[in-house]
């Protein structure tokens, strides 16, 4: 009798390697606030993750590409192979009908991820006029911000219920510039605005910025 060979199972090894690399961003991420992002070493952030230098090095590459991995971590609030338009309440705001209960819920869920991800971002943006290595992350992250205002833009402008004259490069522009962090830190981090509060009022100008009135 011809000897069965067993299929191999590997994702027992990957969840393993997922969890290992799910450490490490965890790990990263509370050195990073606690210490900031040059004070924090790898070797510290390994020994924290309960890994190897070199298994960090070999799979981030730099302290730099680790704090863009944590600001991925953190925008999206787990690291499910998800991205972020195909989750439930993206997929709400594309069901939606009314262009101003579009921009609300966008808003409300845009509030959450930036309460997850403000500390990480604002590293990132500041700490690249000390460290270099930053630079090209912050570059990178302003450069999705505006493909996702791009596309976003695009998709109020479908529905045909914006002001006339308007175009795609206003919408984006309008909205690259108000979703910004920078709103964030400044209404809920220096002005201690509630939550709820802030996501209200941003969407109330957005809608006055791109709706009919």
């Amino acid at each position: 009798m011809a000897e069965v060979k067993r299929r191999y199972d590997s994702s027992g090894r990957q969840e393993q390697a997922r969890a290992r690399r799910r450490a490490v961003v965890v790990a990263a991420k509370e050195l990073f606030e606690r210490d900031g992002f040059r004070a924090t070493t790898l070797a510290g952030i390994a020994d924290r993750a309960g890994v190897s230098v070199k298994g960090l090095y070999k799979n981030f590459g730099s302290k730099a590409a680790l704090a863009k991995a944590v600001f991925d971590f953190v925008i999206a609030g787990d690291d499910k192979p998800v991205p972020v338009a195909d989750r439930p309440e993206q997929q709400a705001m594309f069901a939606e009908p009314d262009v101003r209960r579009k921009i609300e819920i966008f808003v409300h869920a845009l509030a959450r991820r930036q309460q997850r991800s403000a500390e990480v971002q604002i590293l990132i943006r500041d700490g690249r006029h000390v460290d270099d290595s930053l630079t090209p992350v912050w570059k990178q992250l302003s450069e999705e911000g505006l493909t996702a205002a791009t596309m976003l833009g695009g998709h109020f402008l479908a529905t045909g219920q914006l002001r006339p004259g308007i175009d795609l490069d206003e919408v984006r522009d309008v909205l690259w510039n108000y979703l910004a962090i920078d709103t964030y830190e400044r209404l809920v981090l220096e002005r201690g605005w509630a939550l709820d509060r802030y996501a209200d009022r941003l969407a109330r100008t957005l809608v006055a910025a791109l709706c009919p009135p």
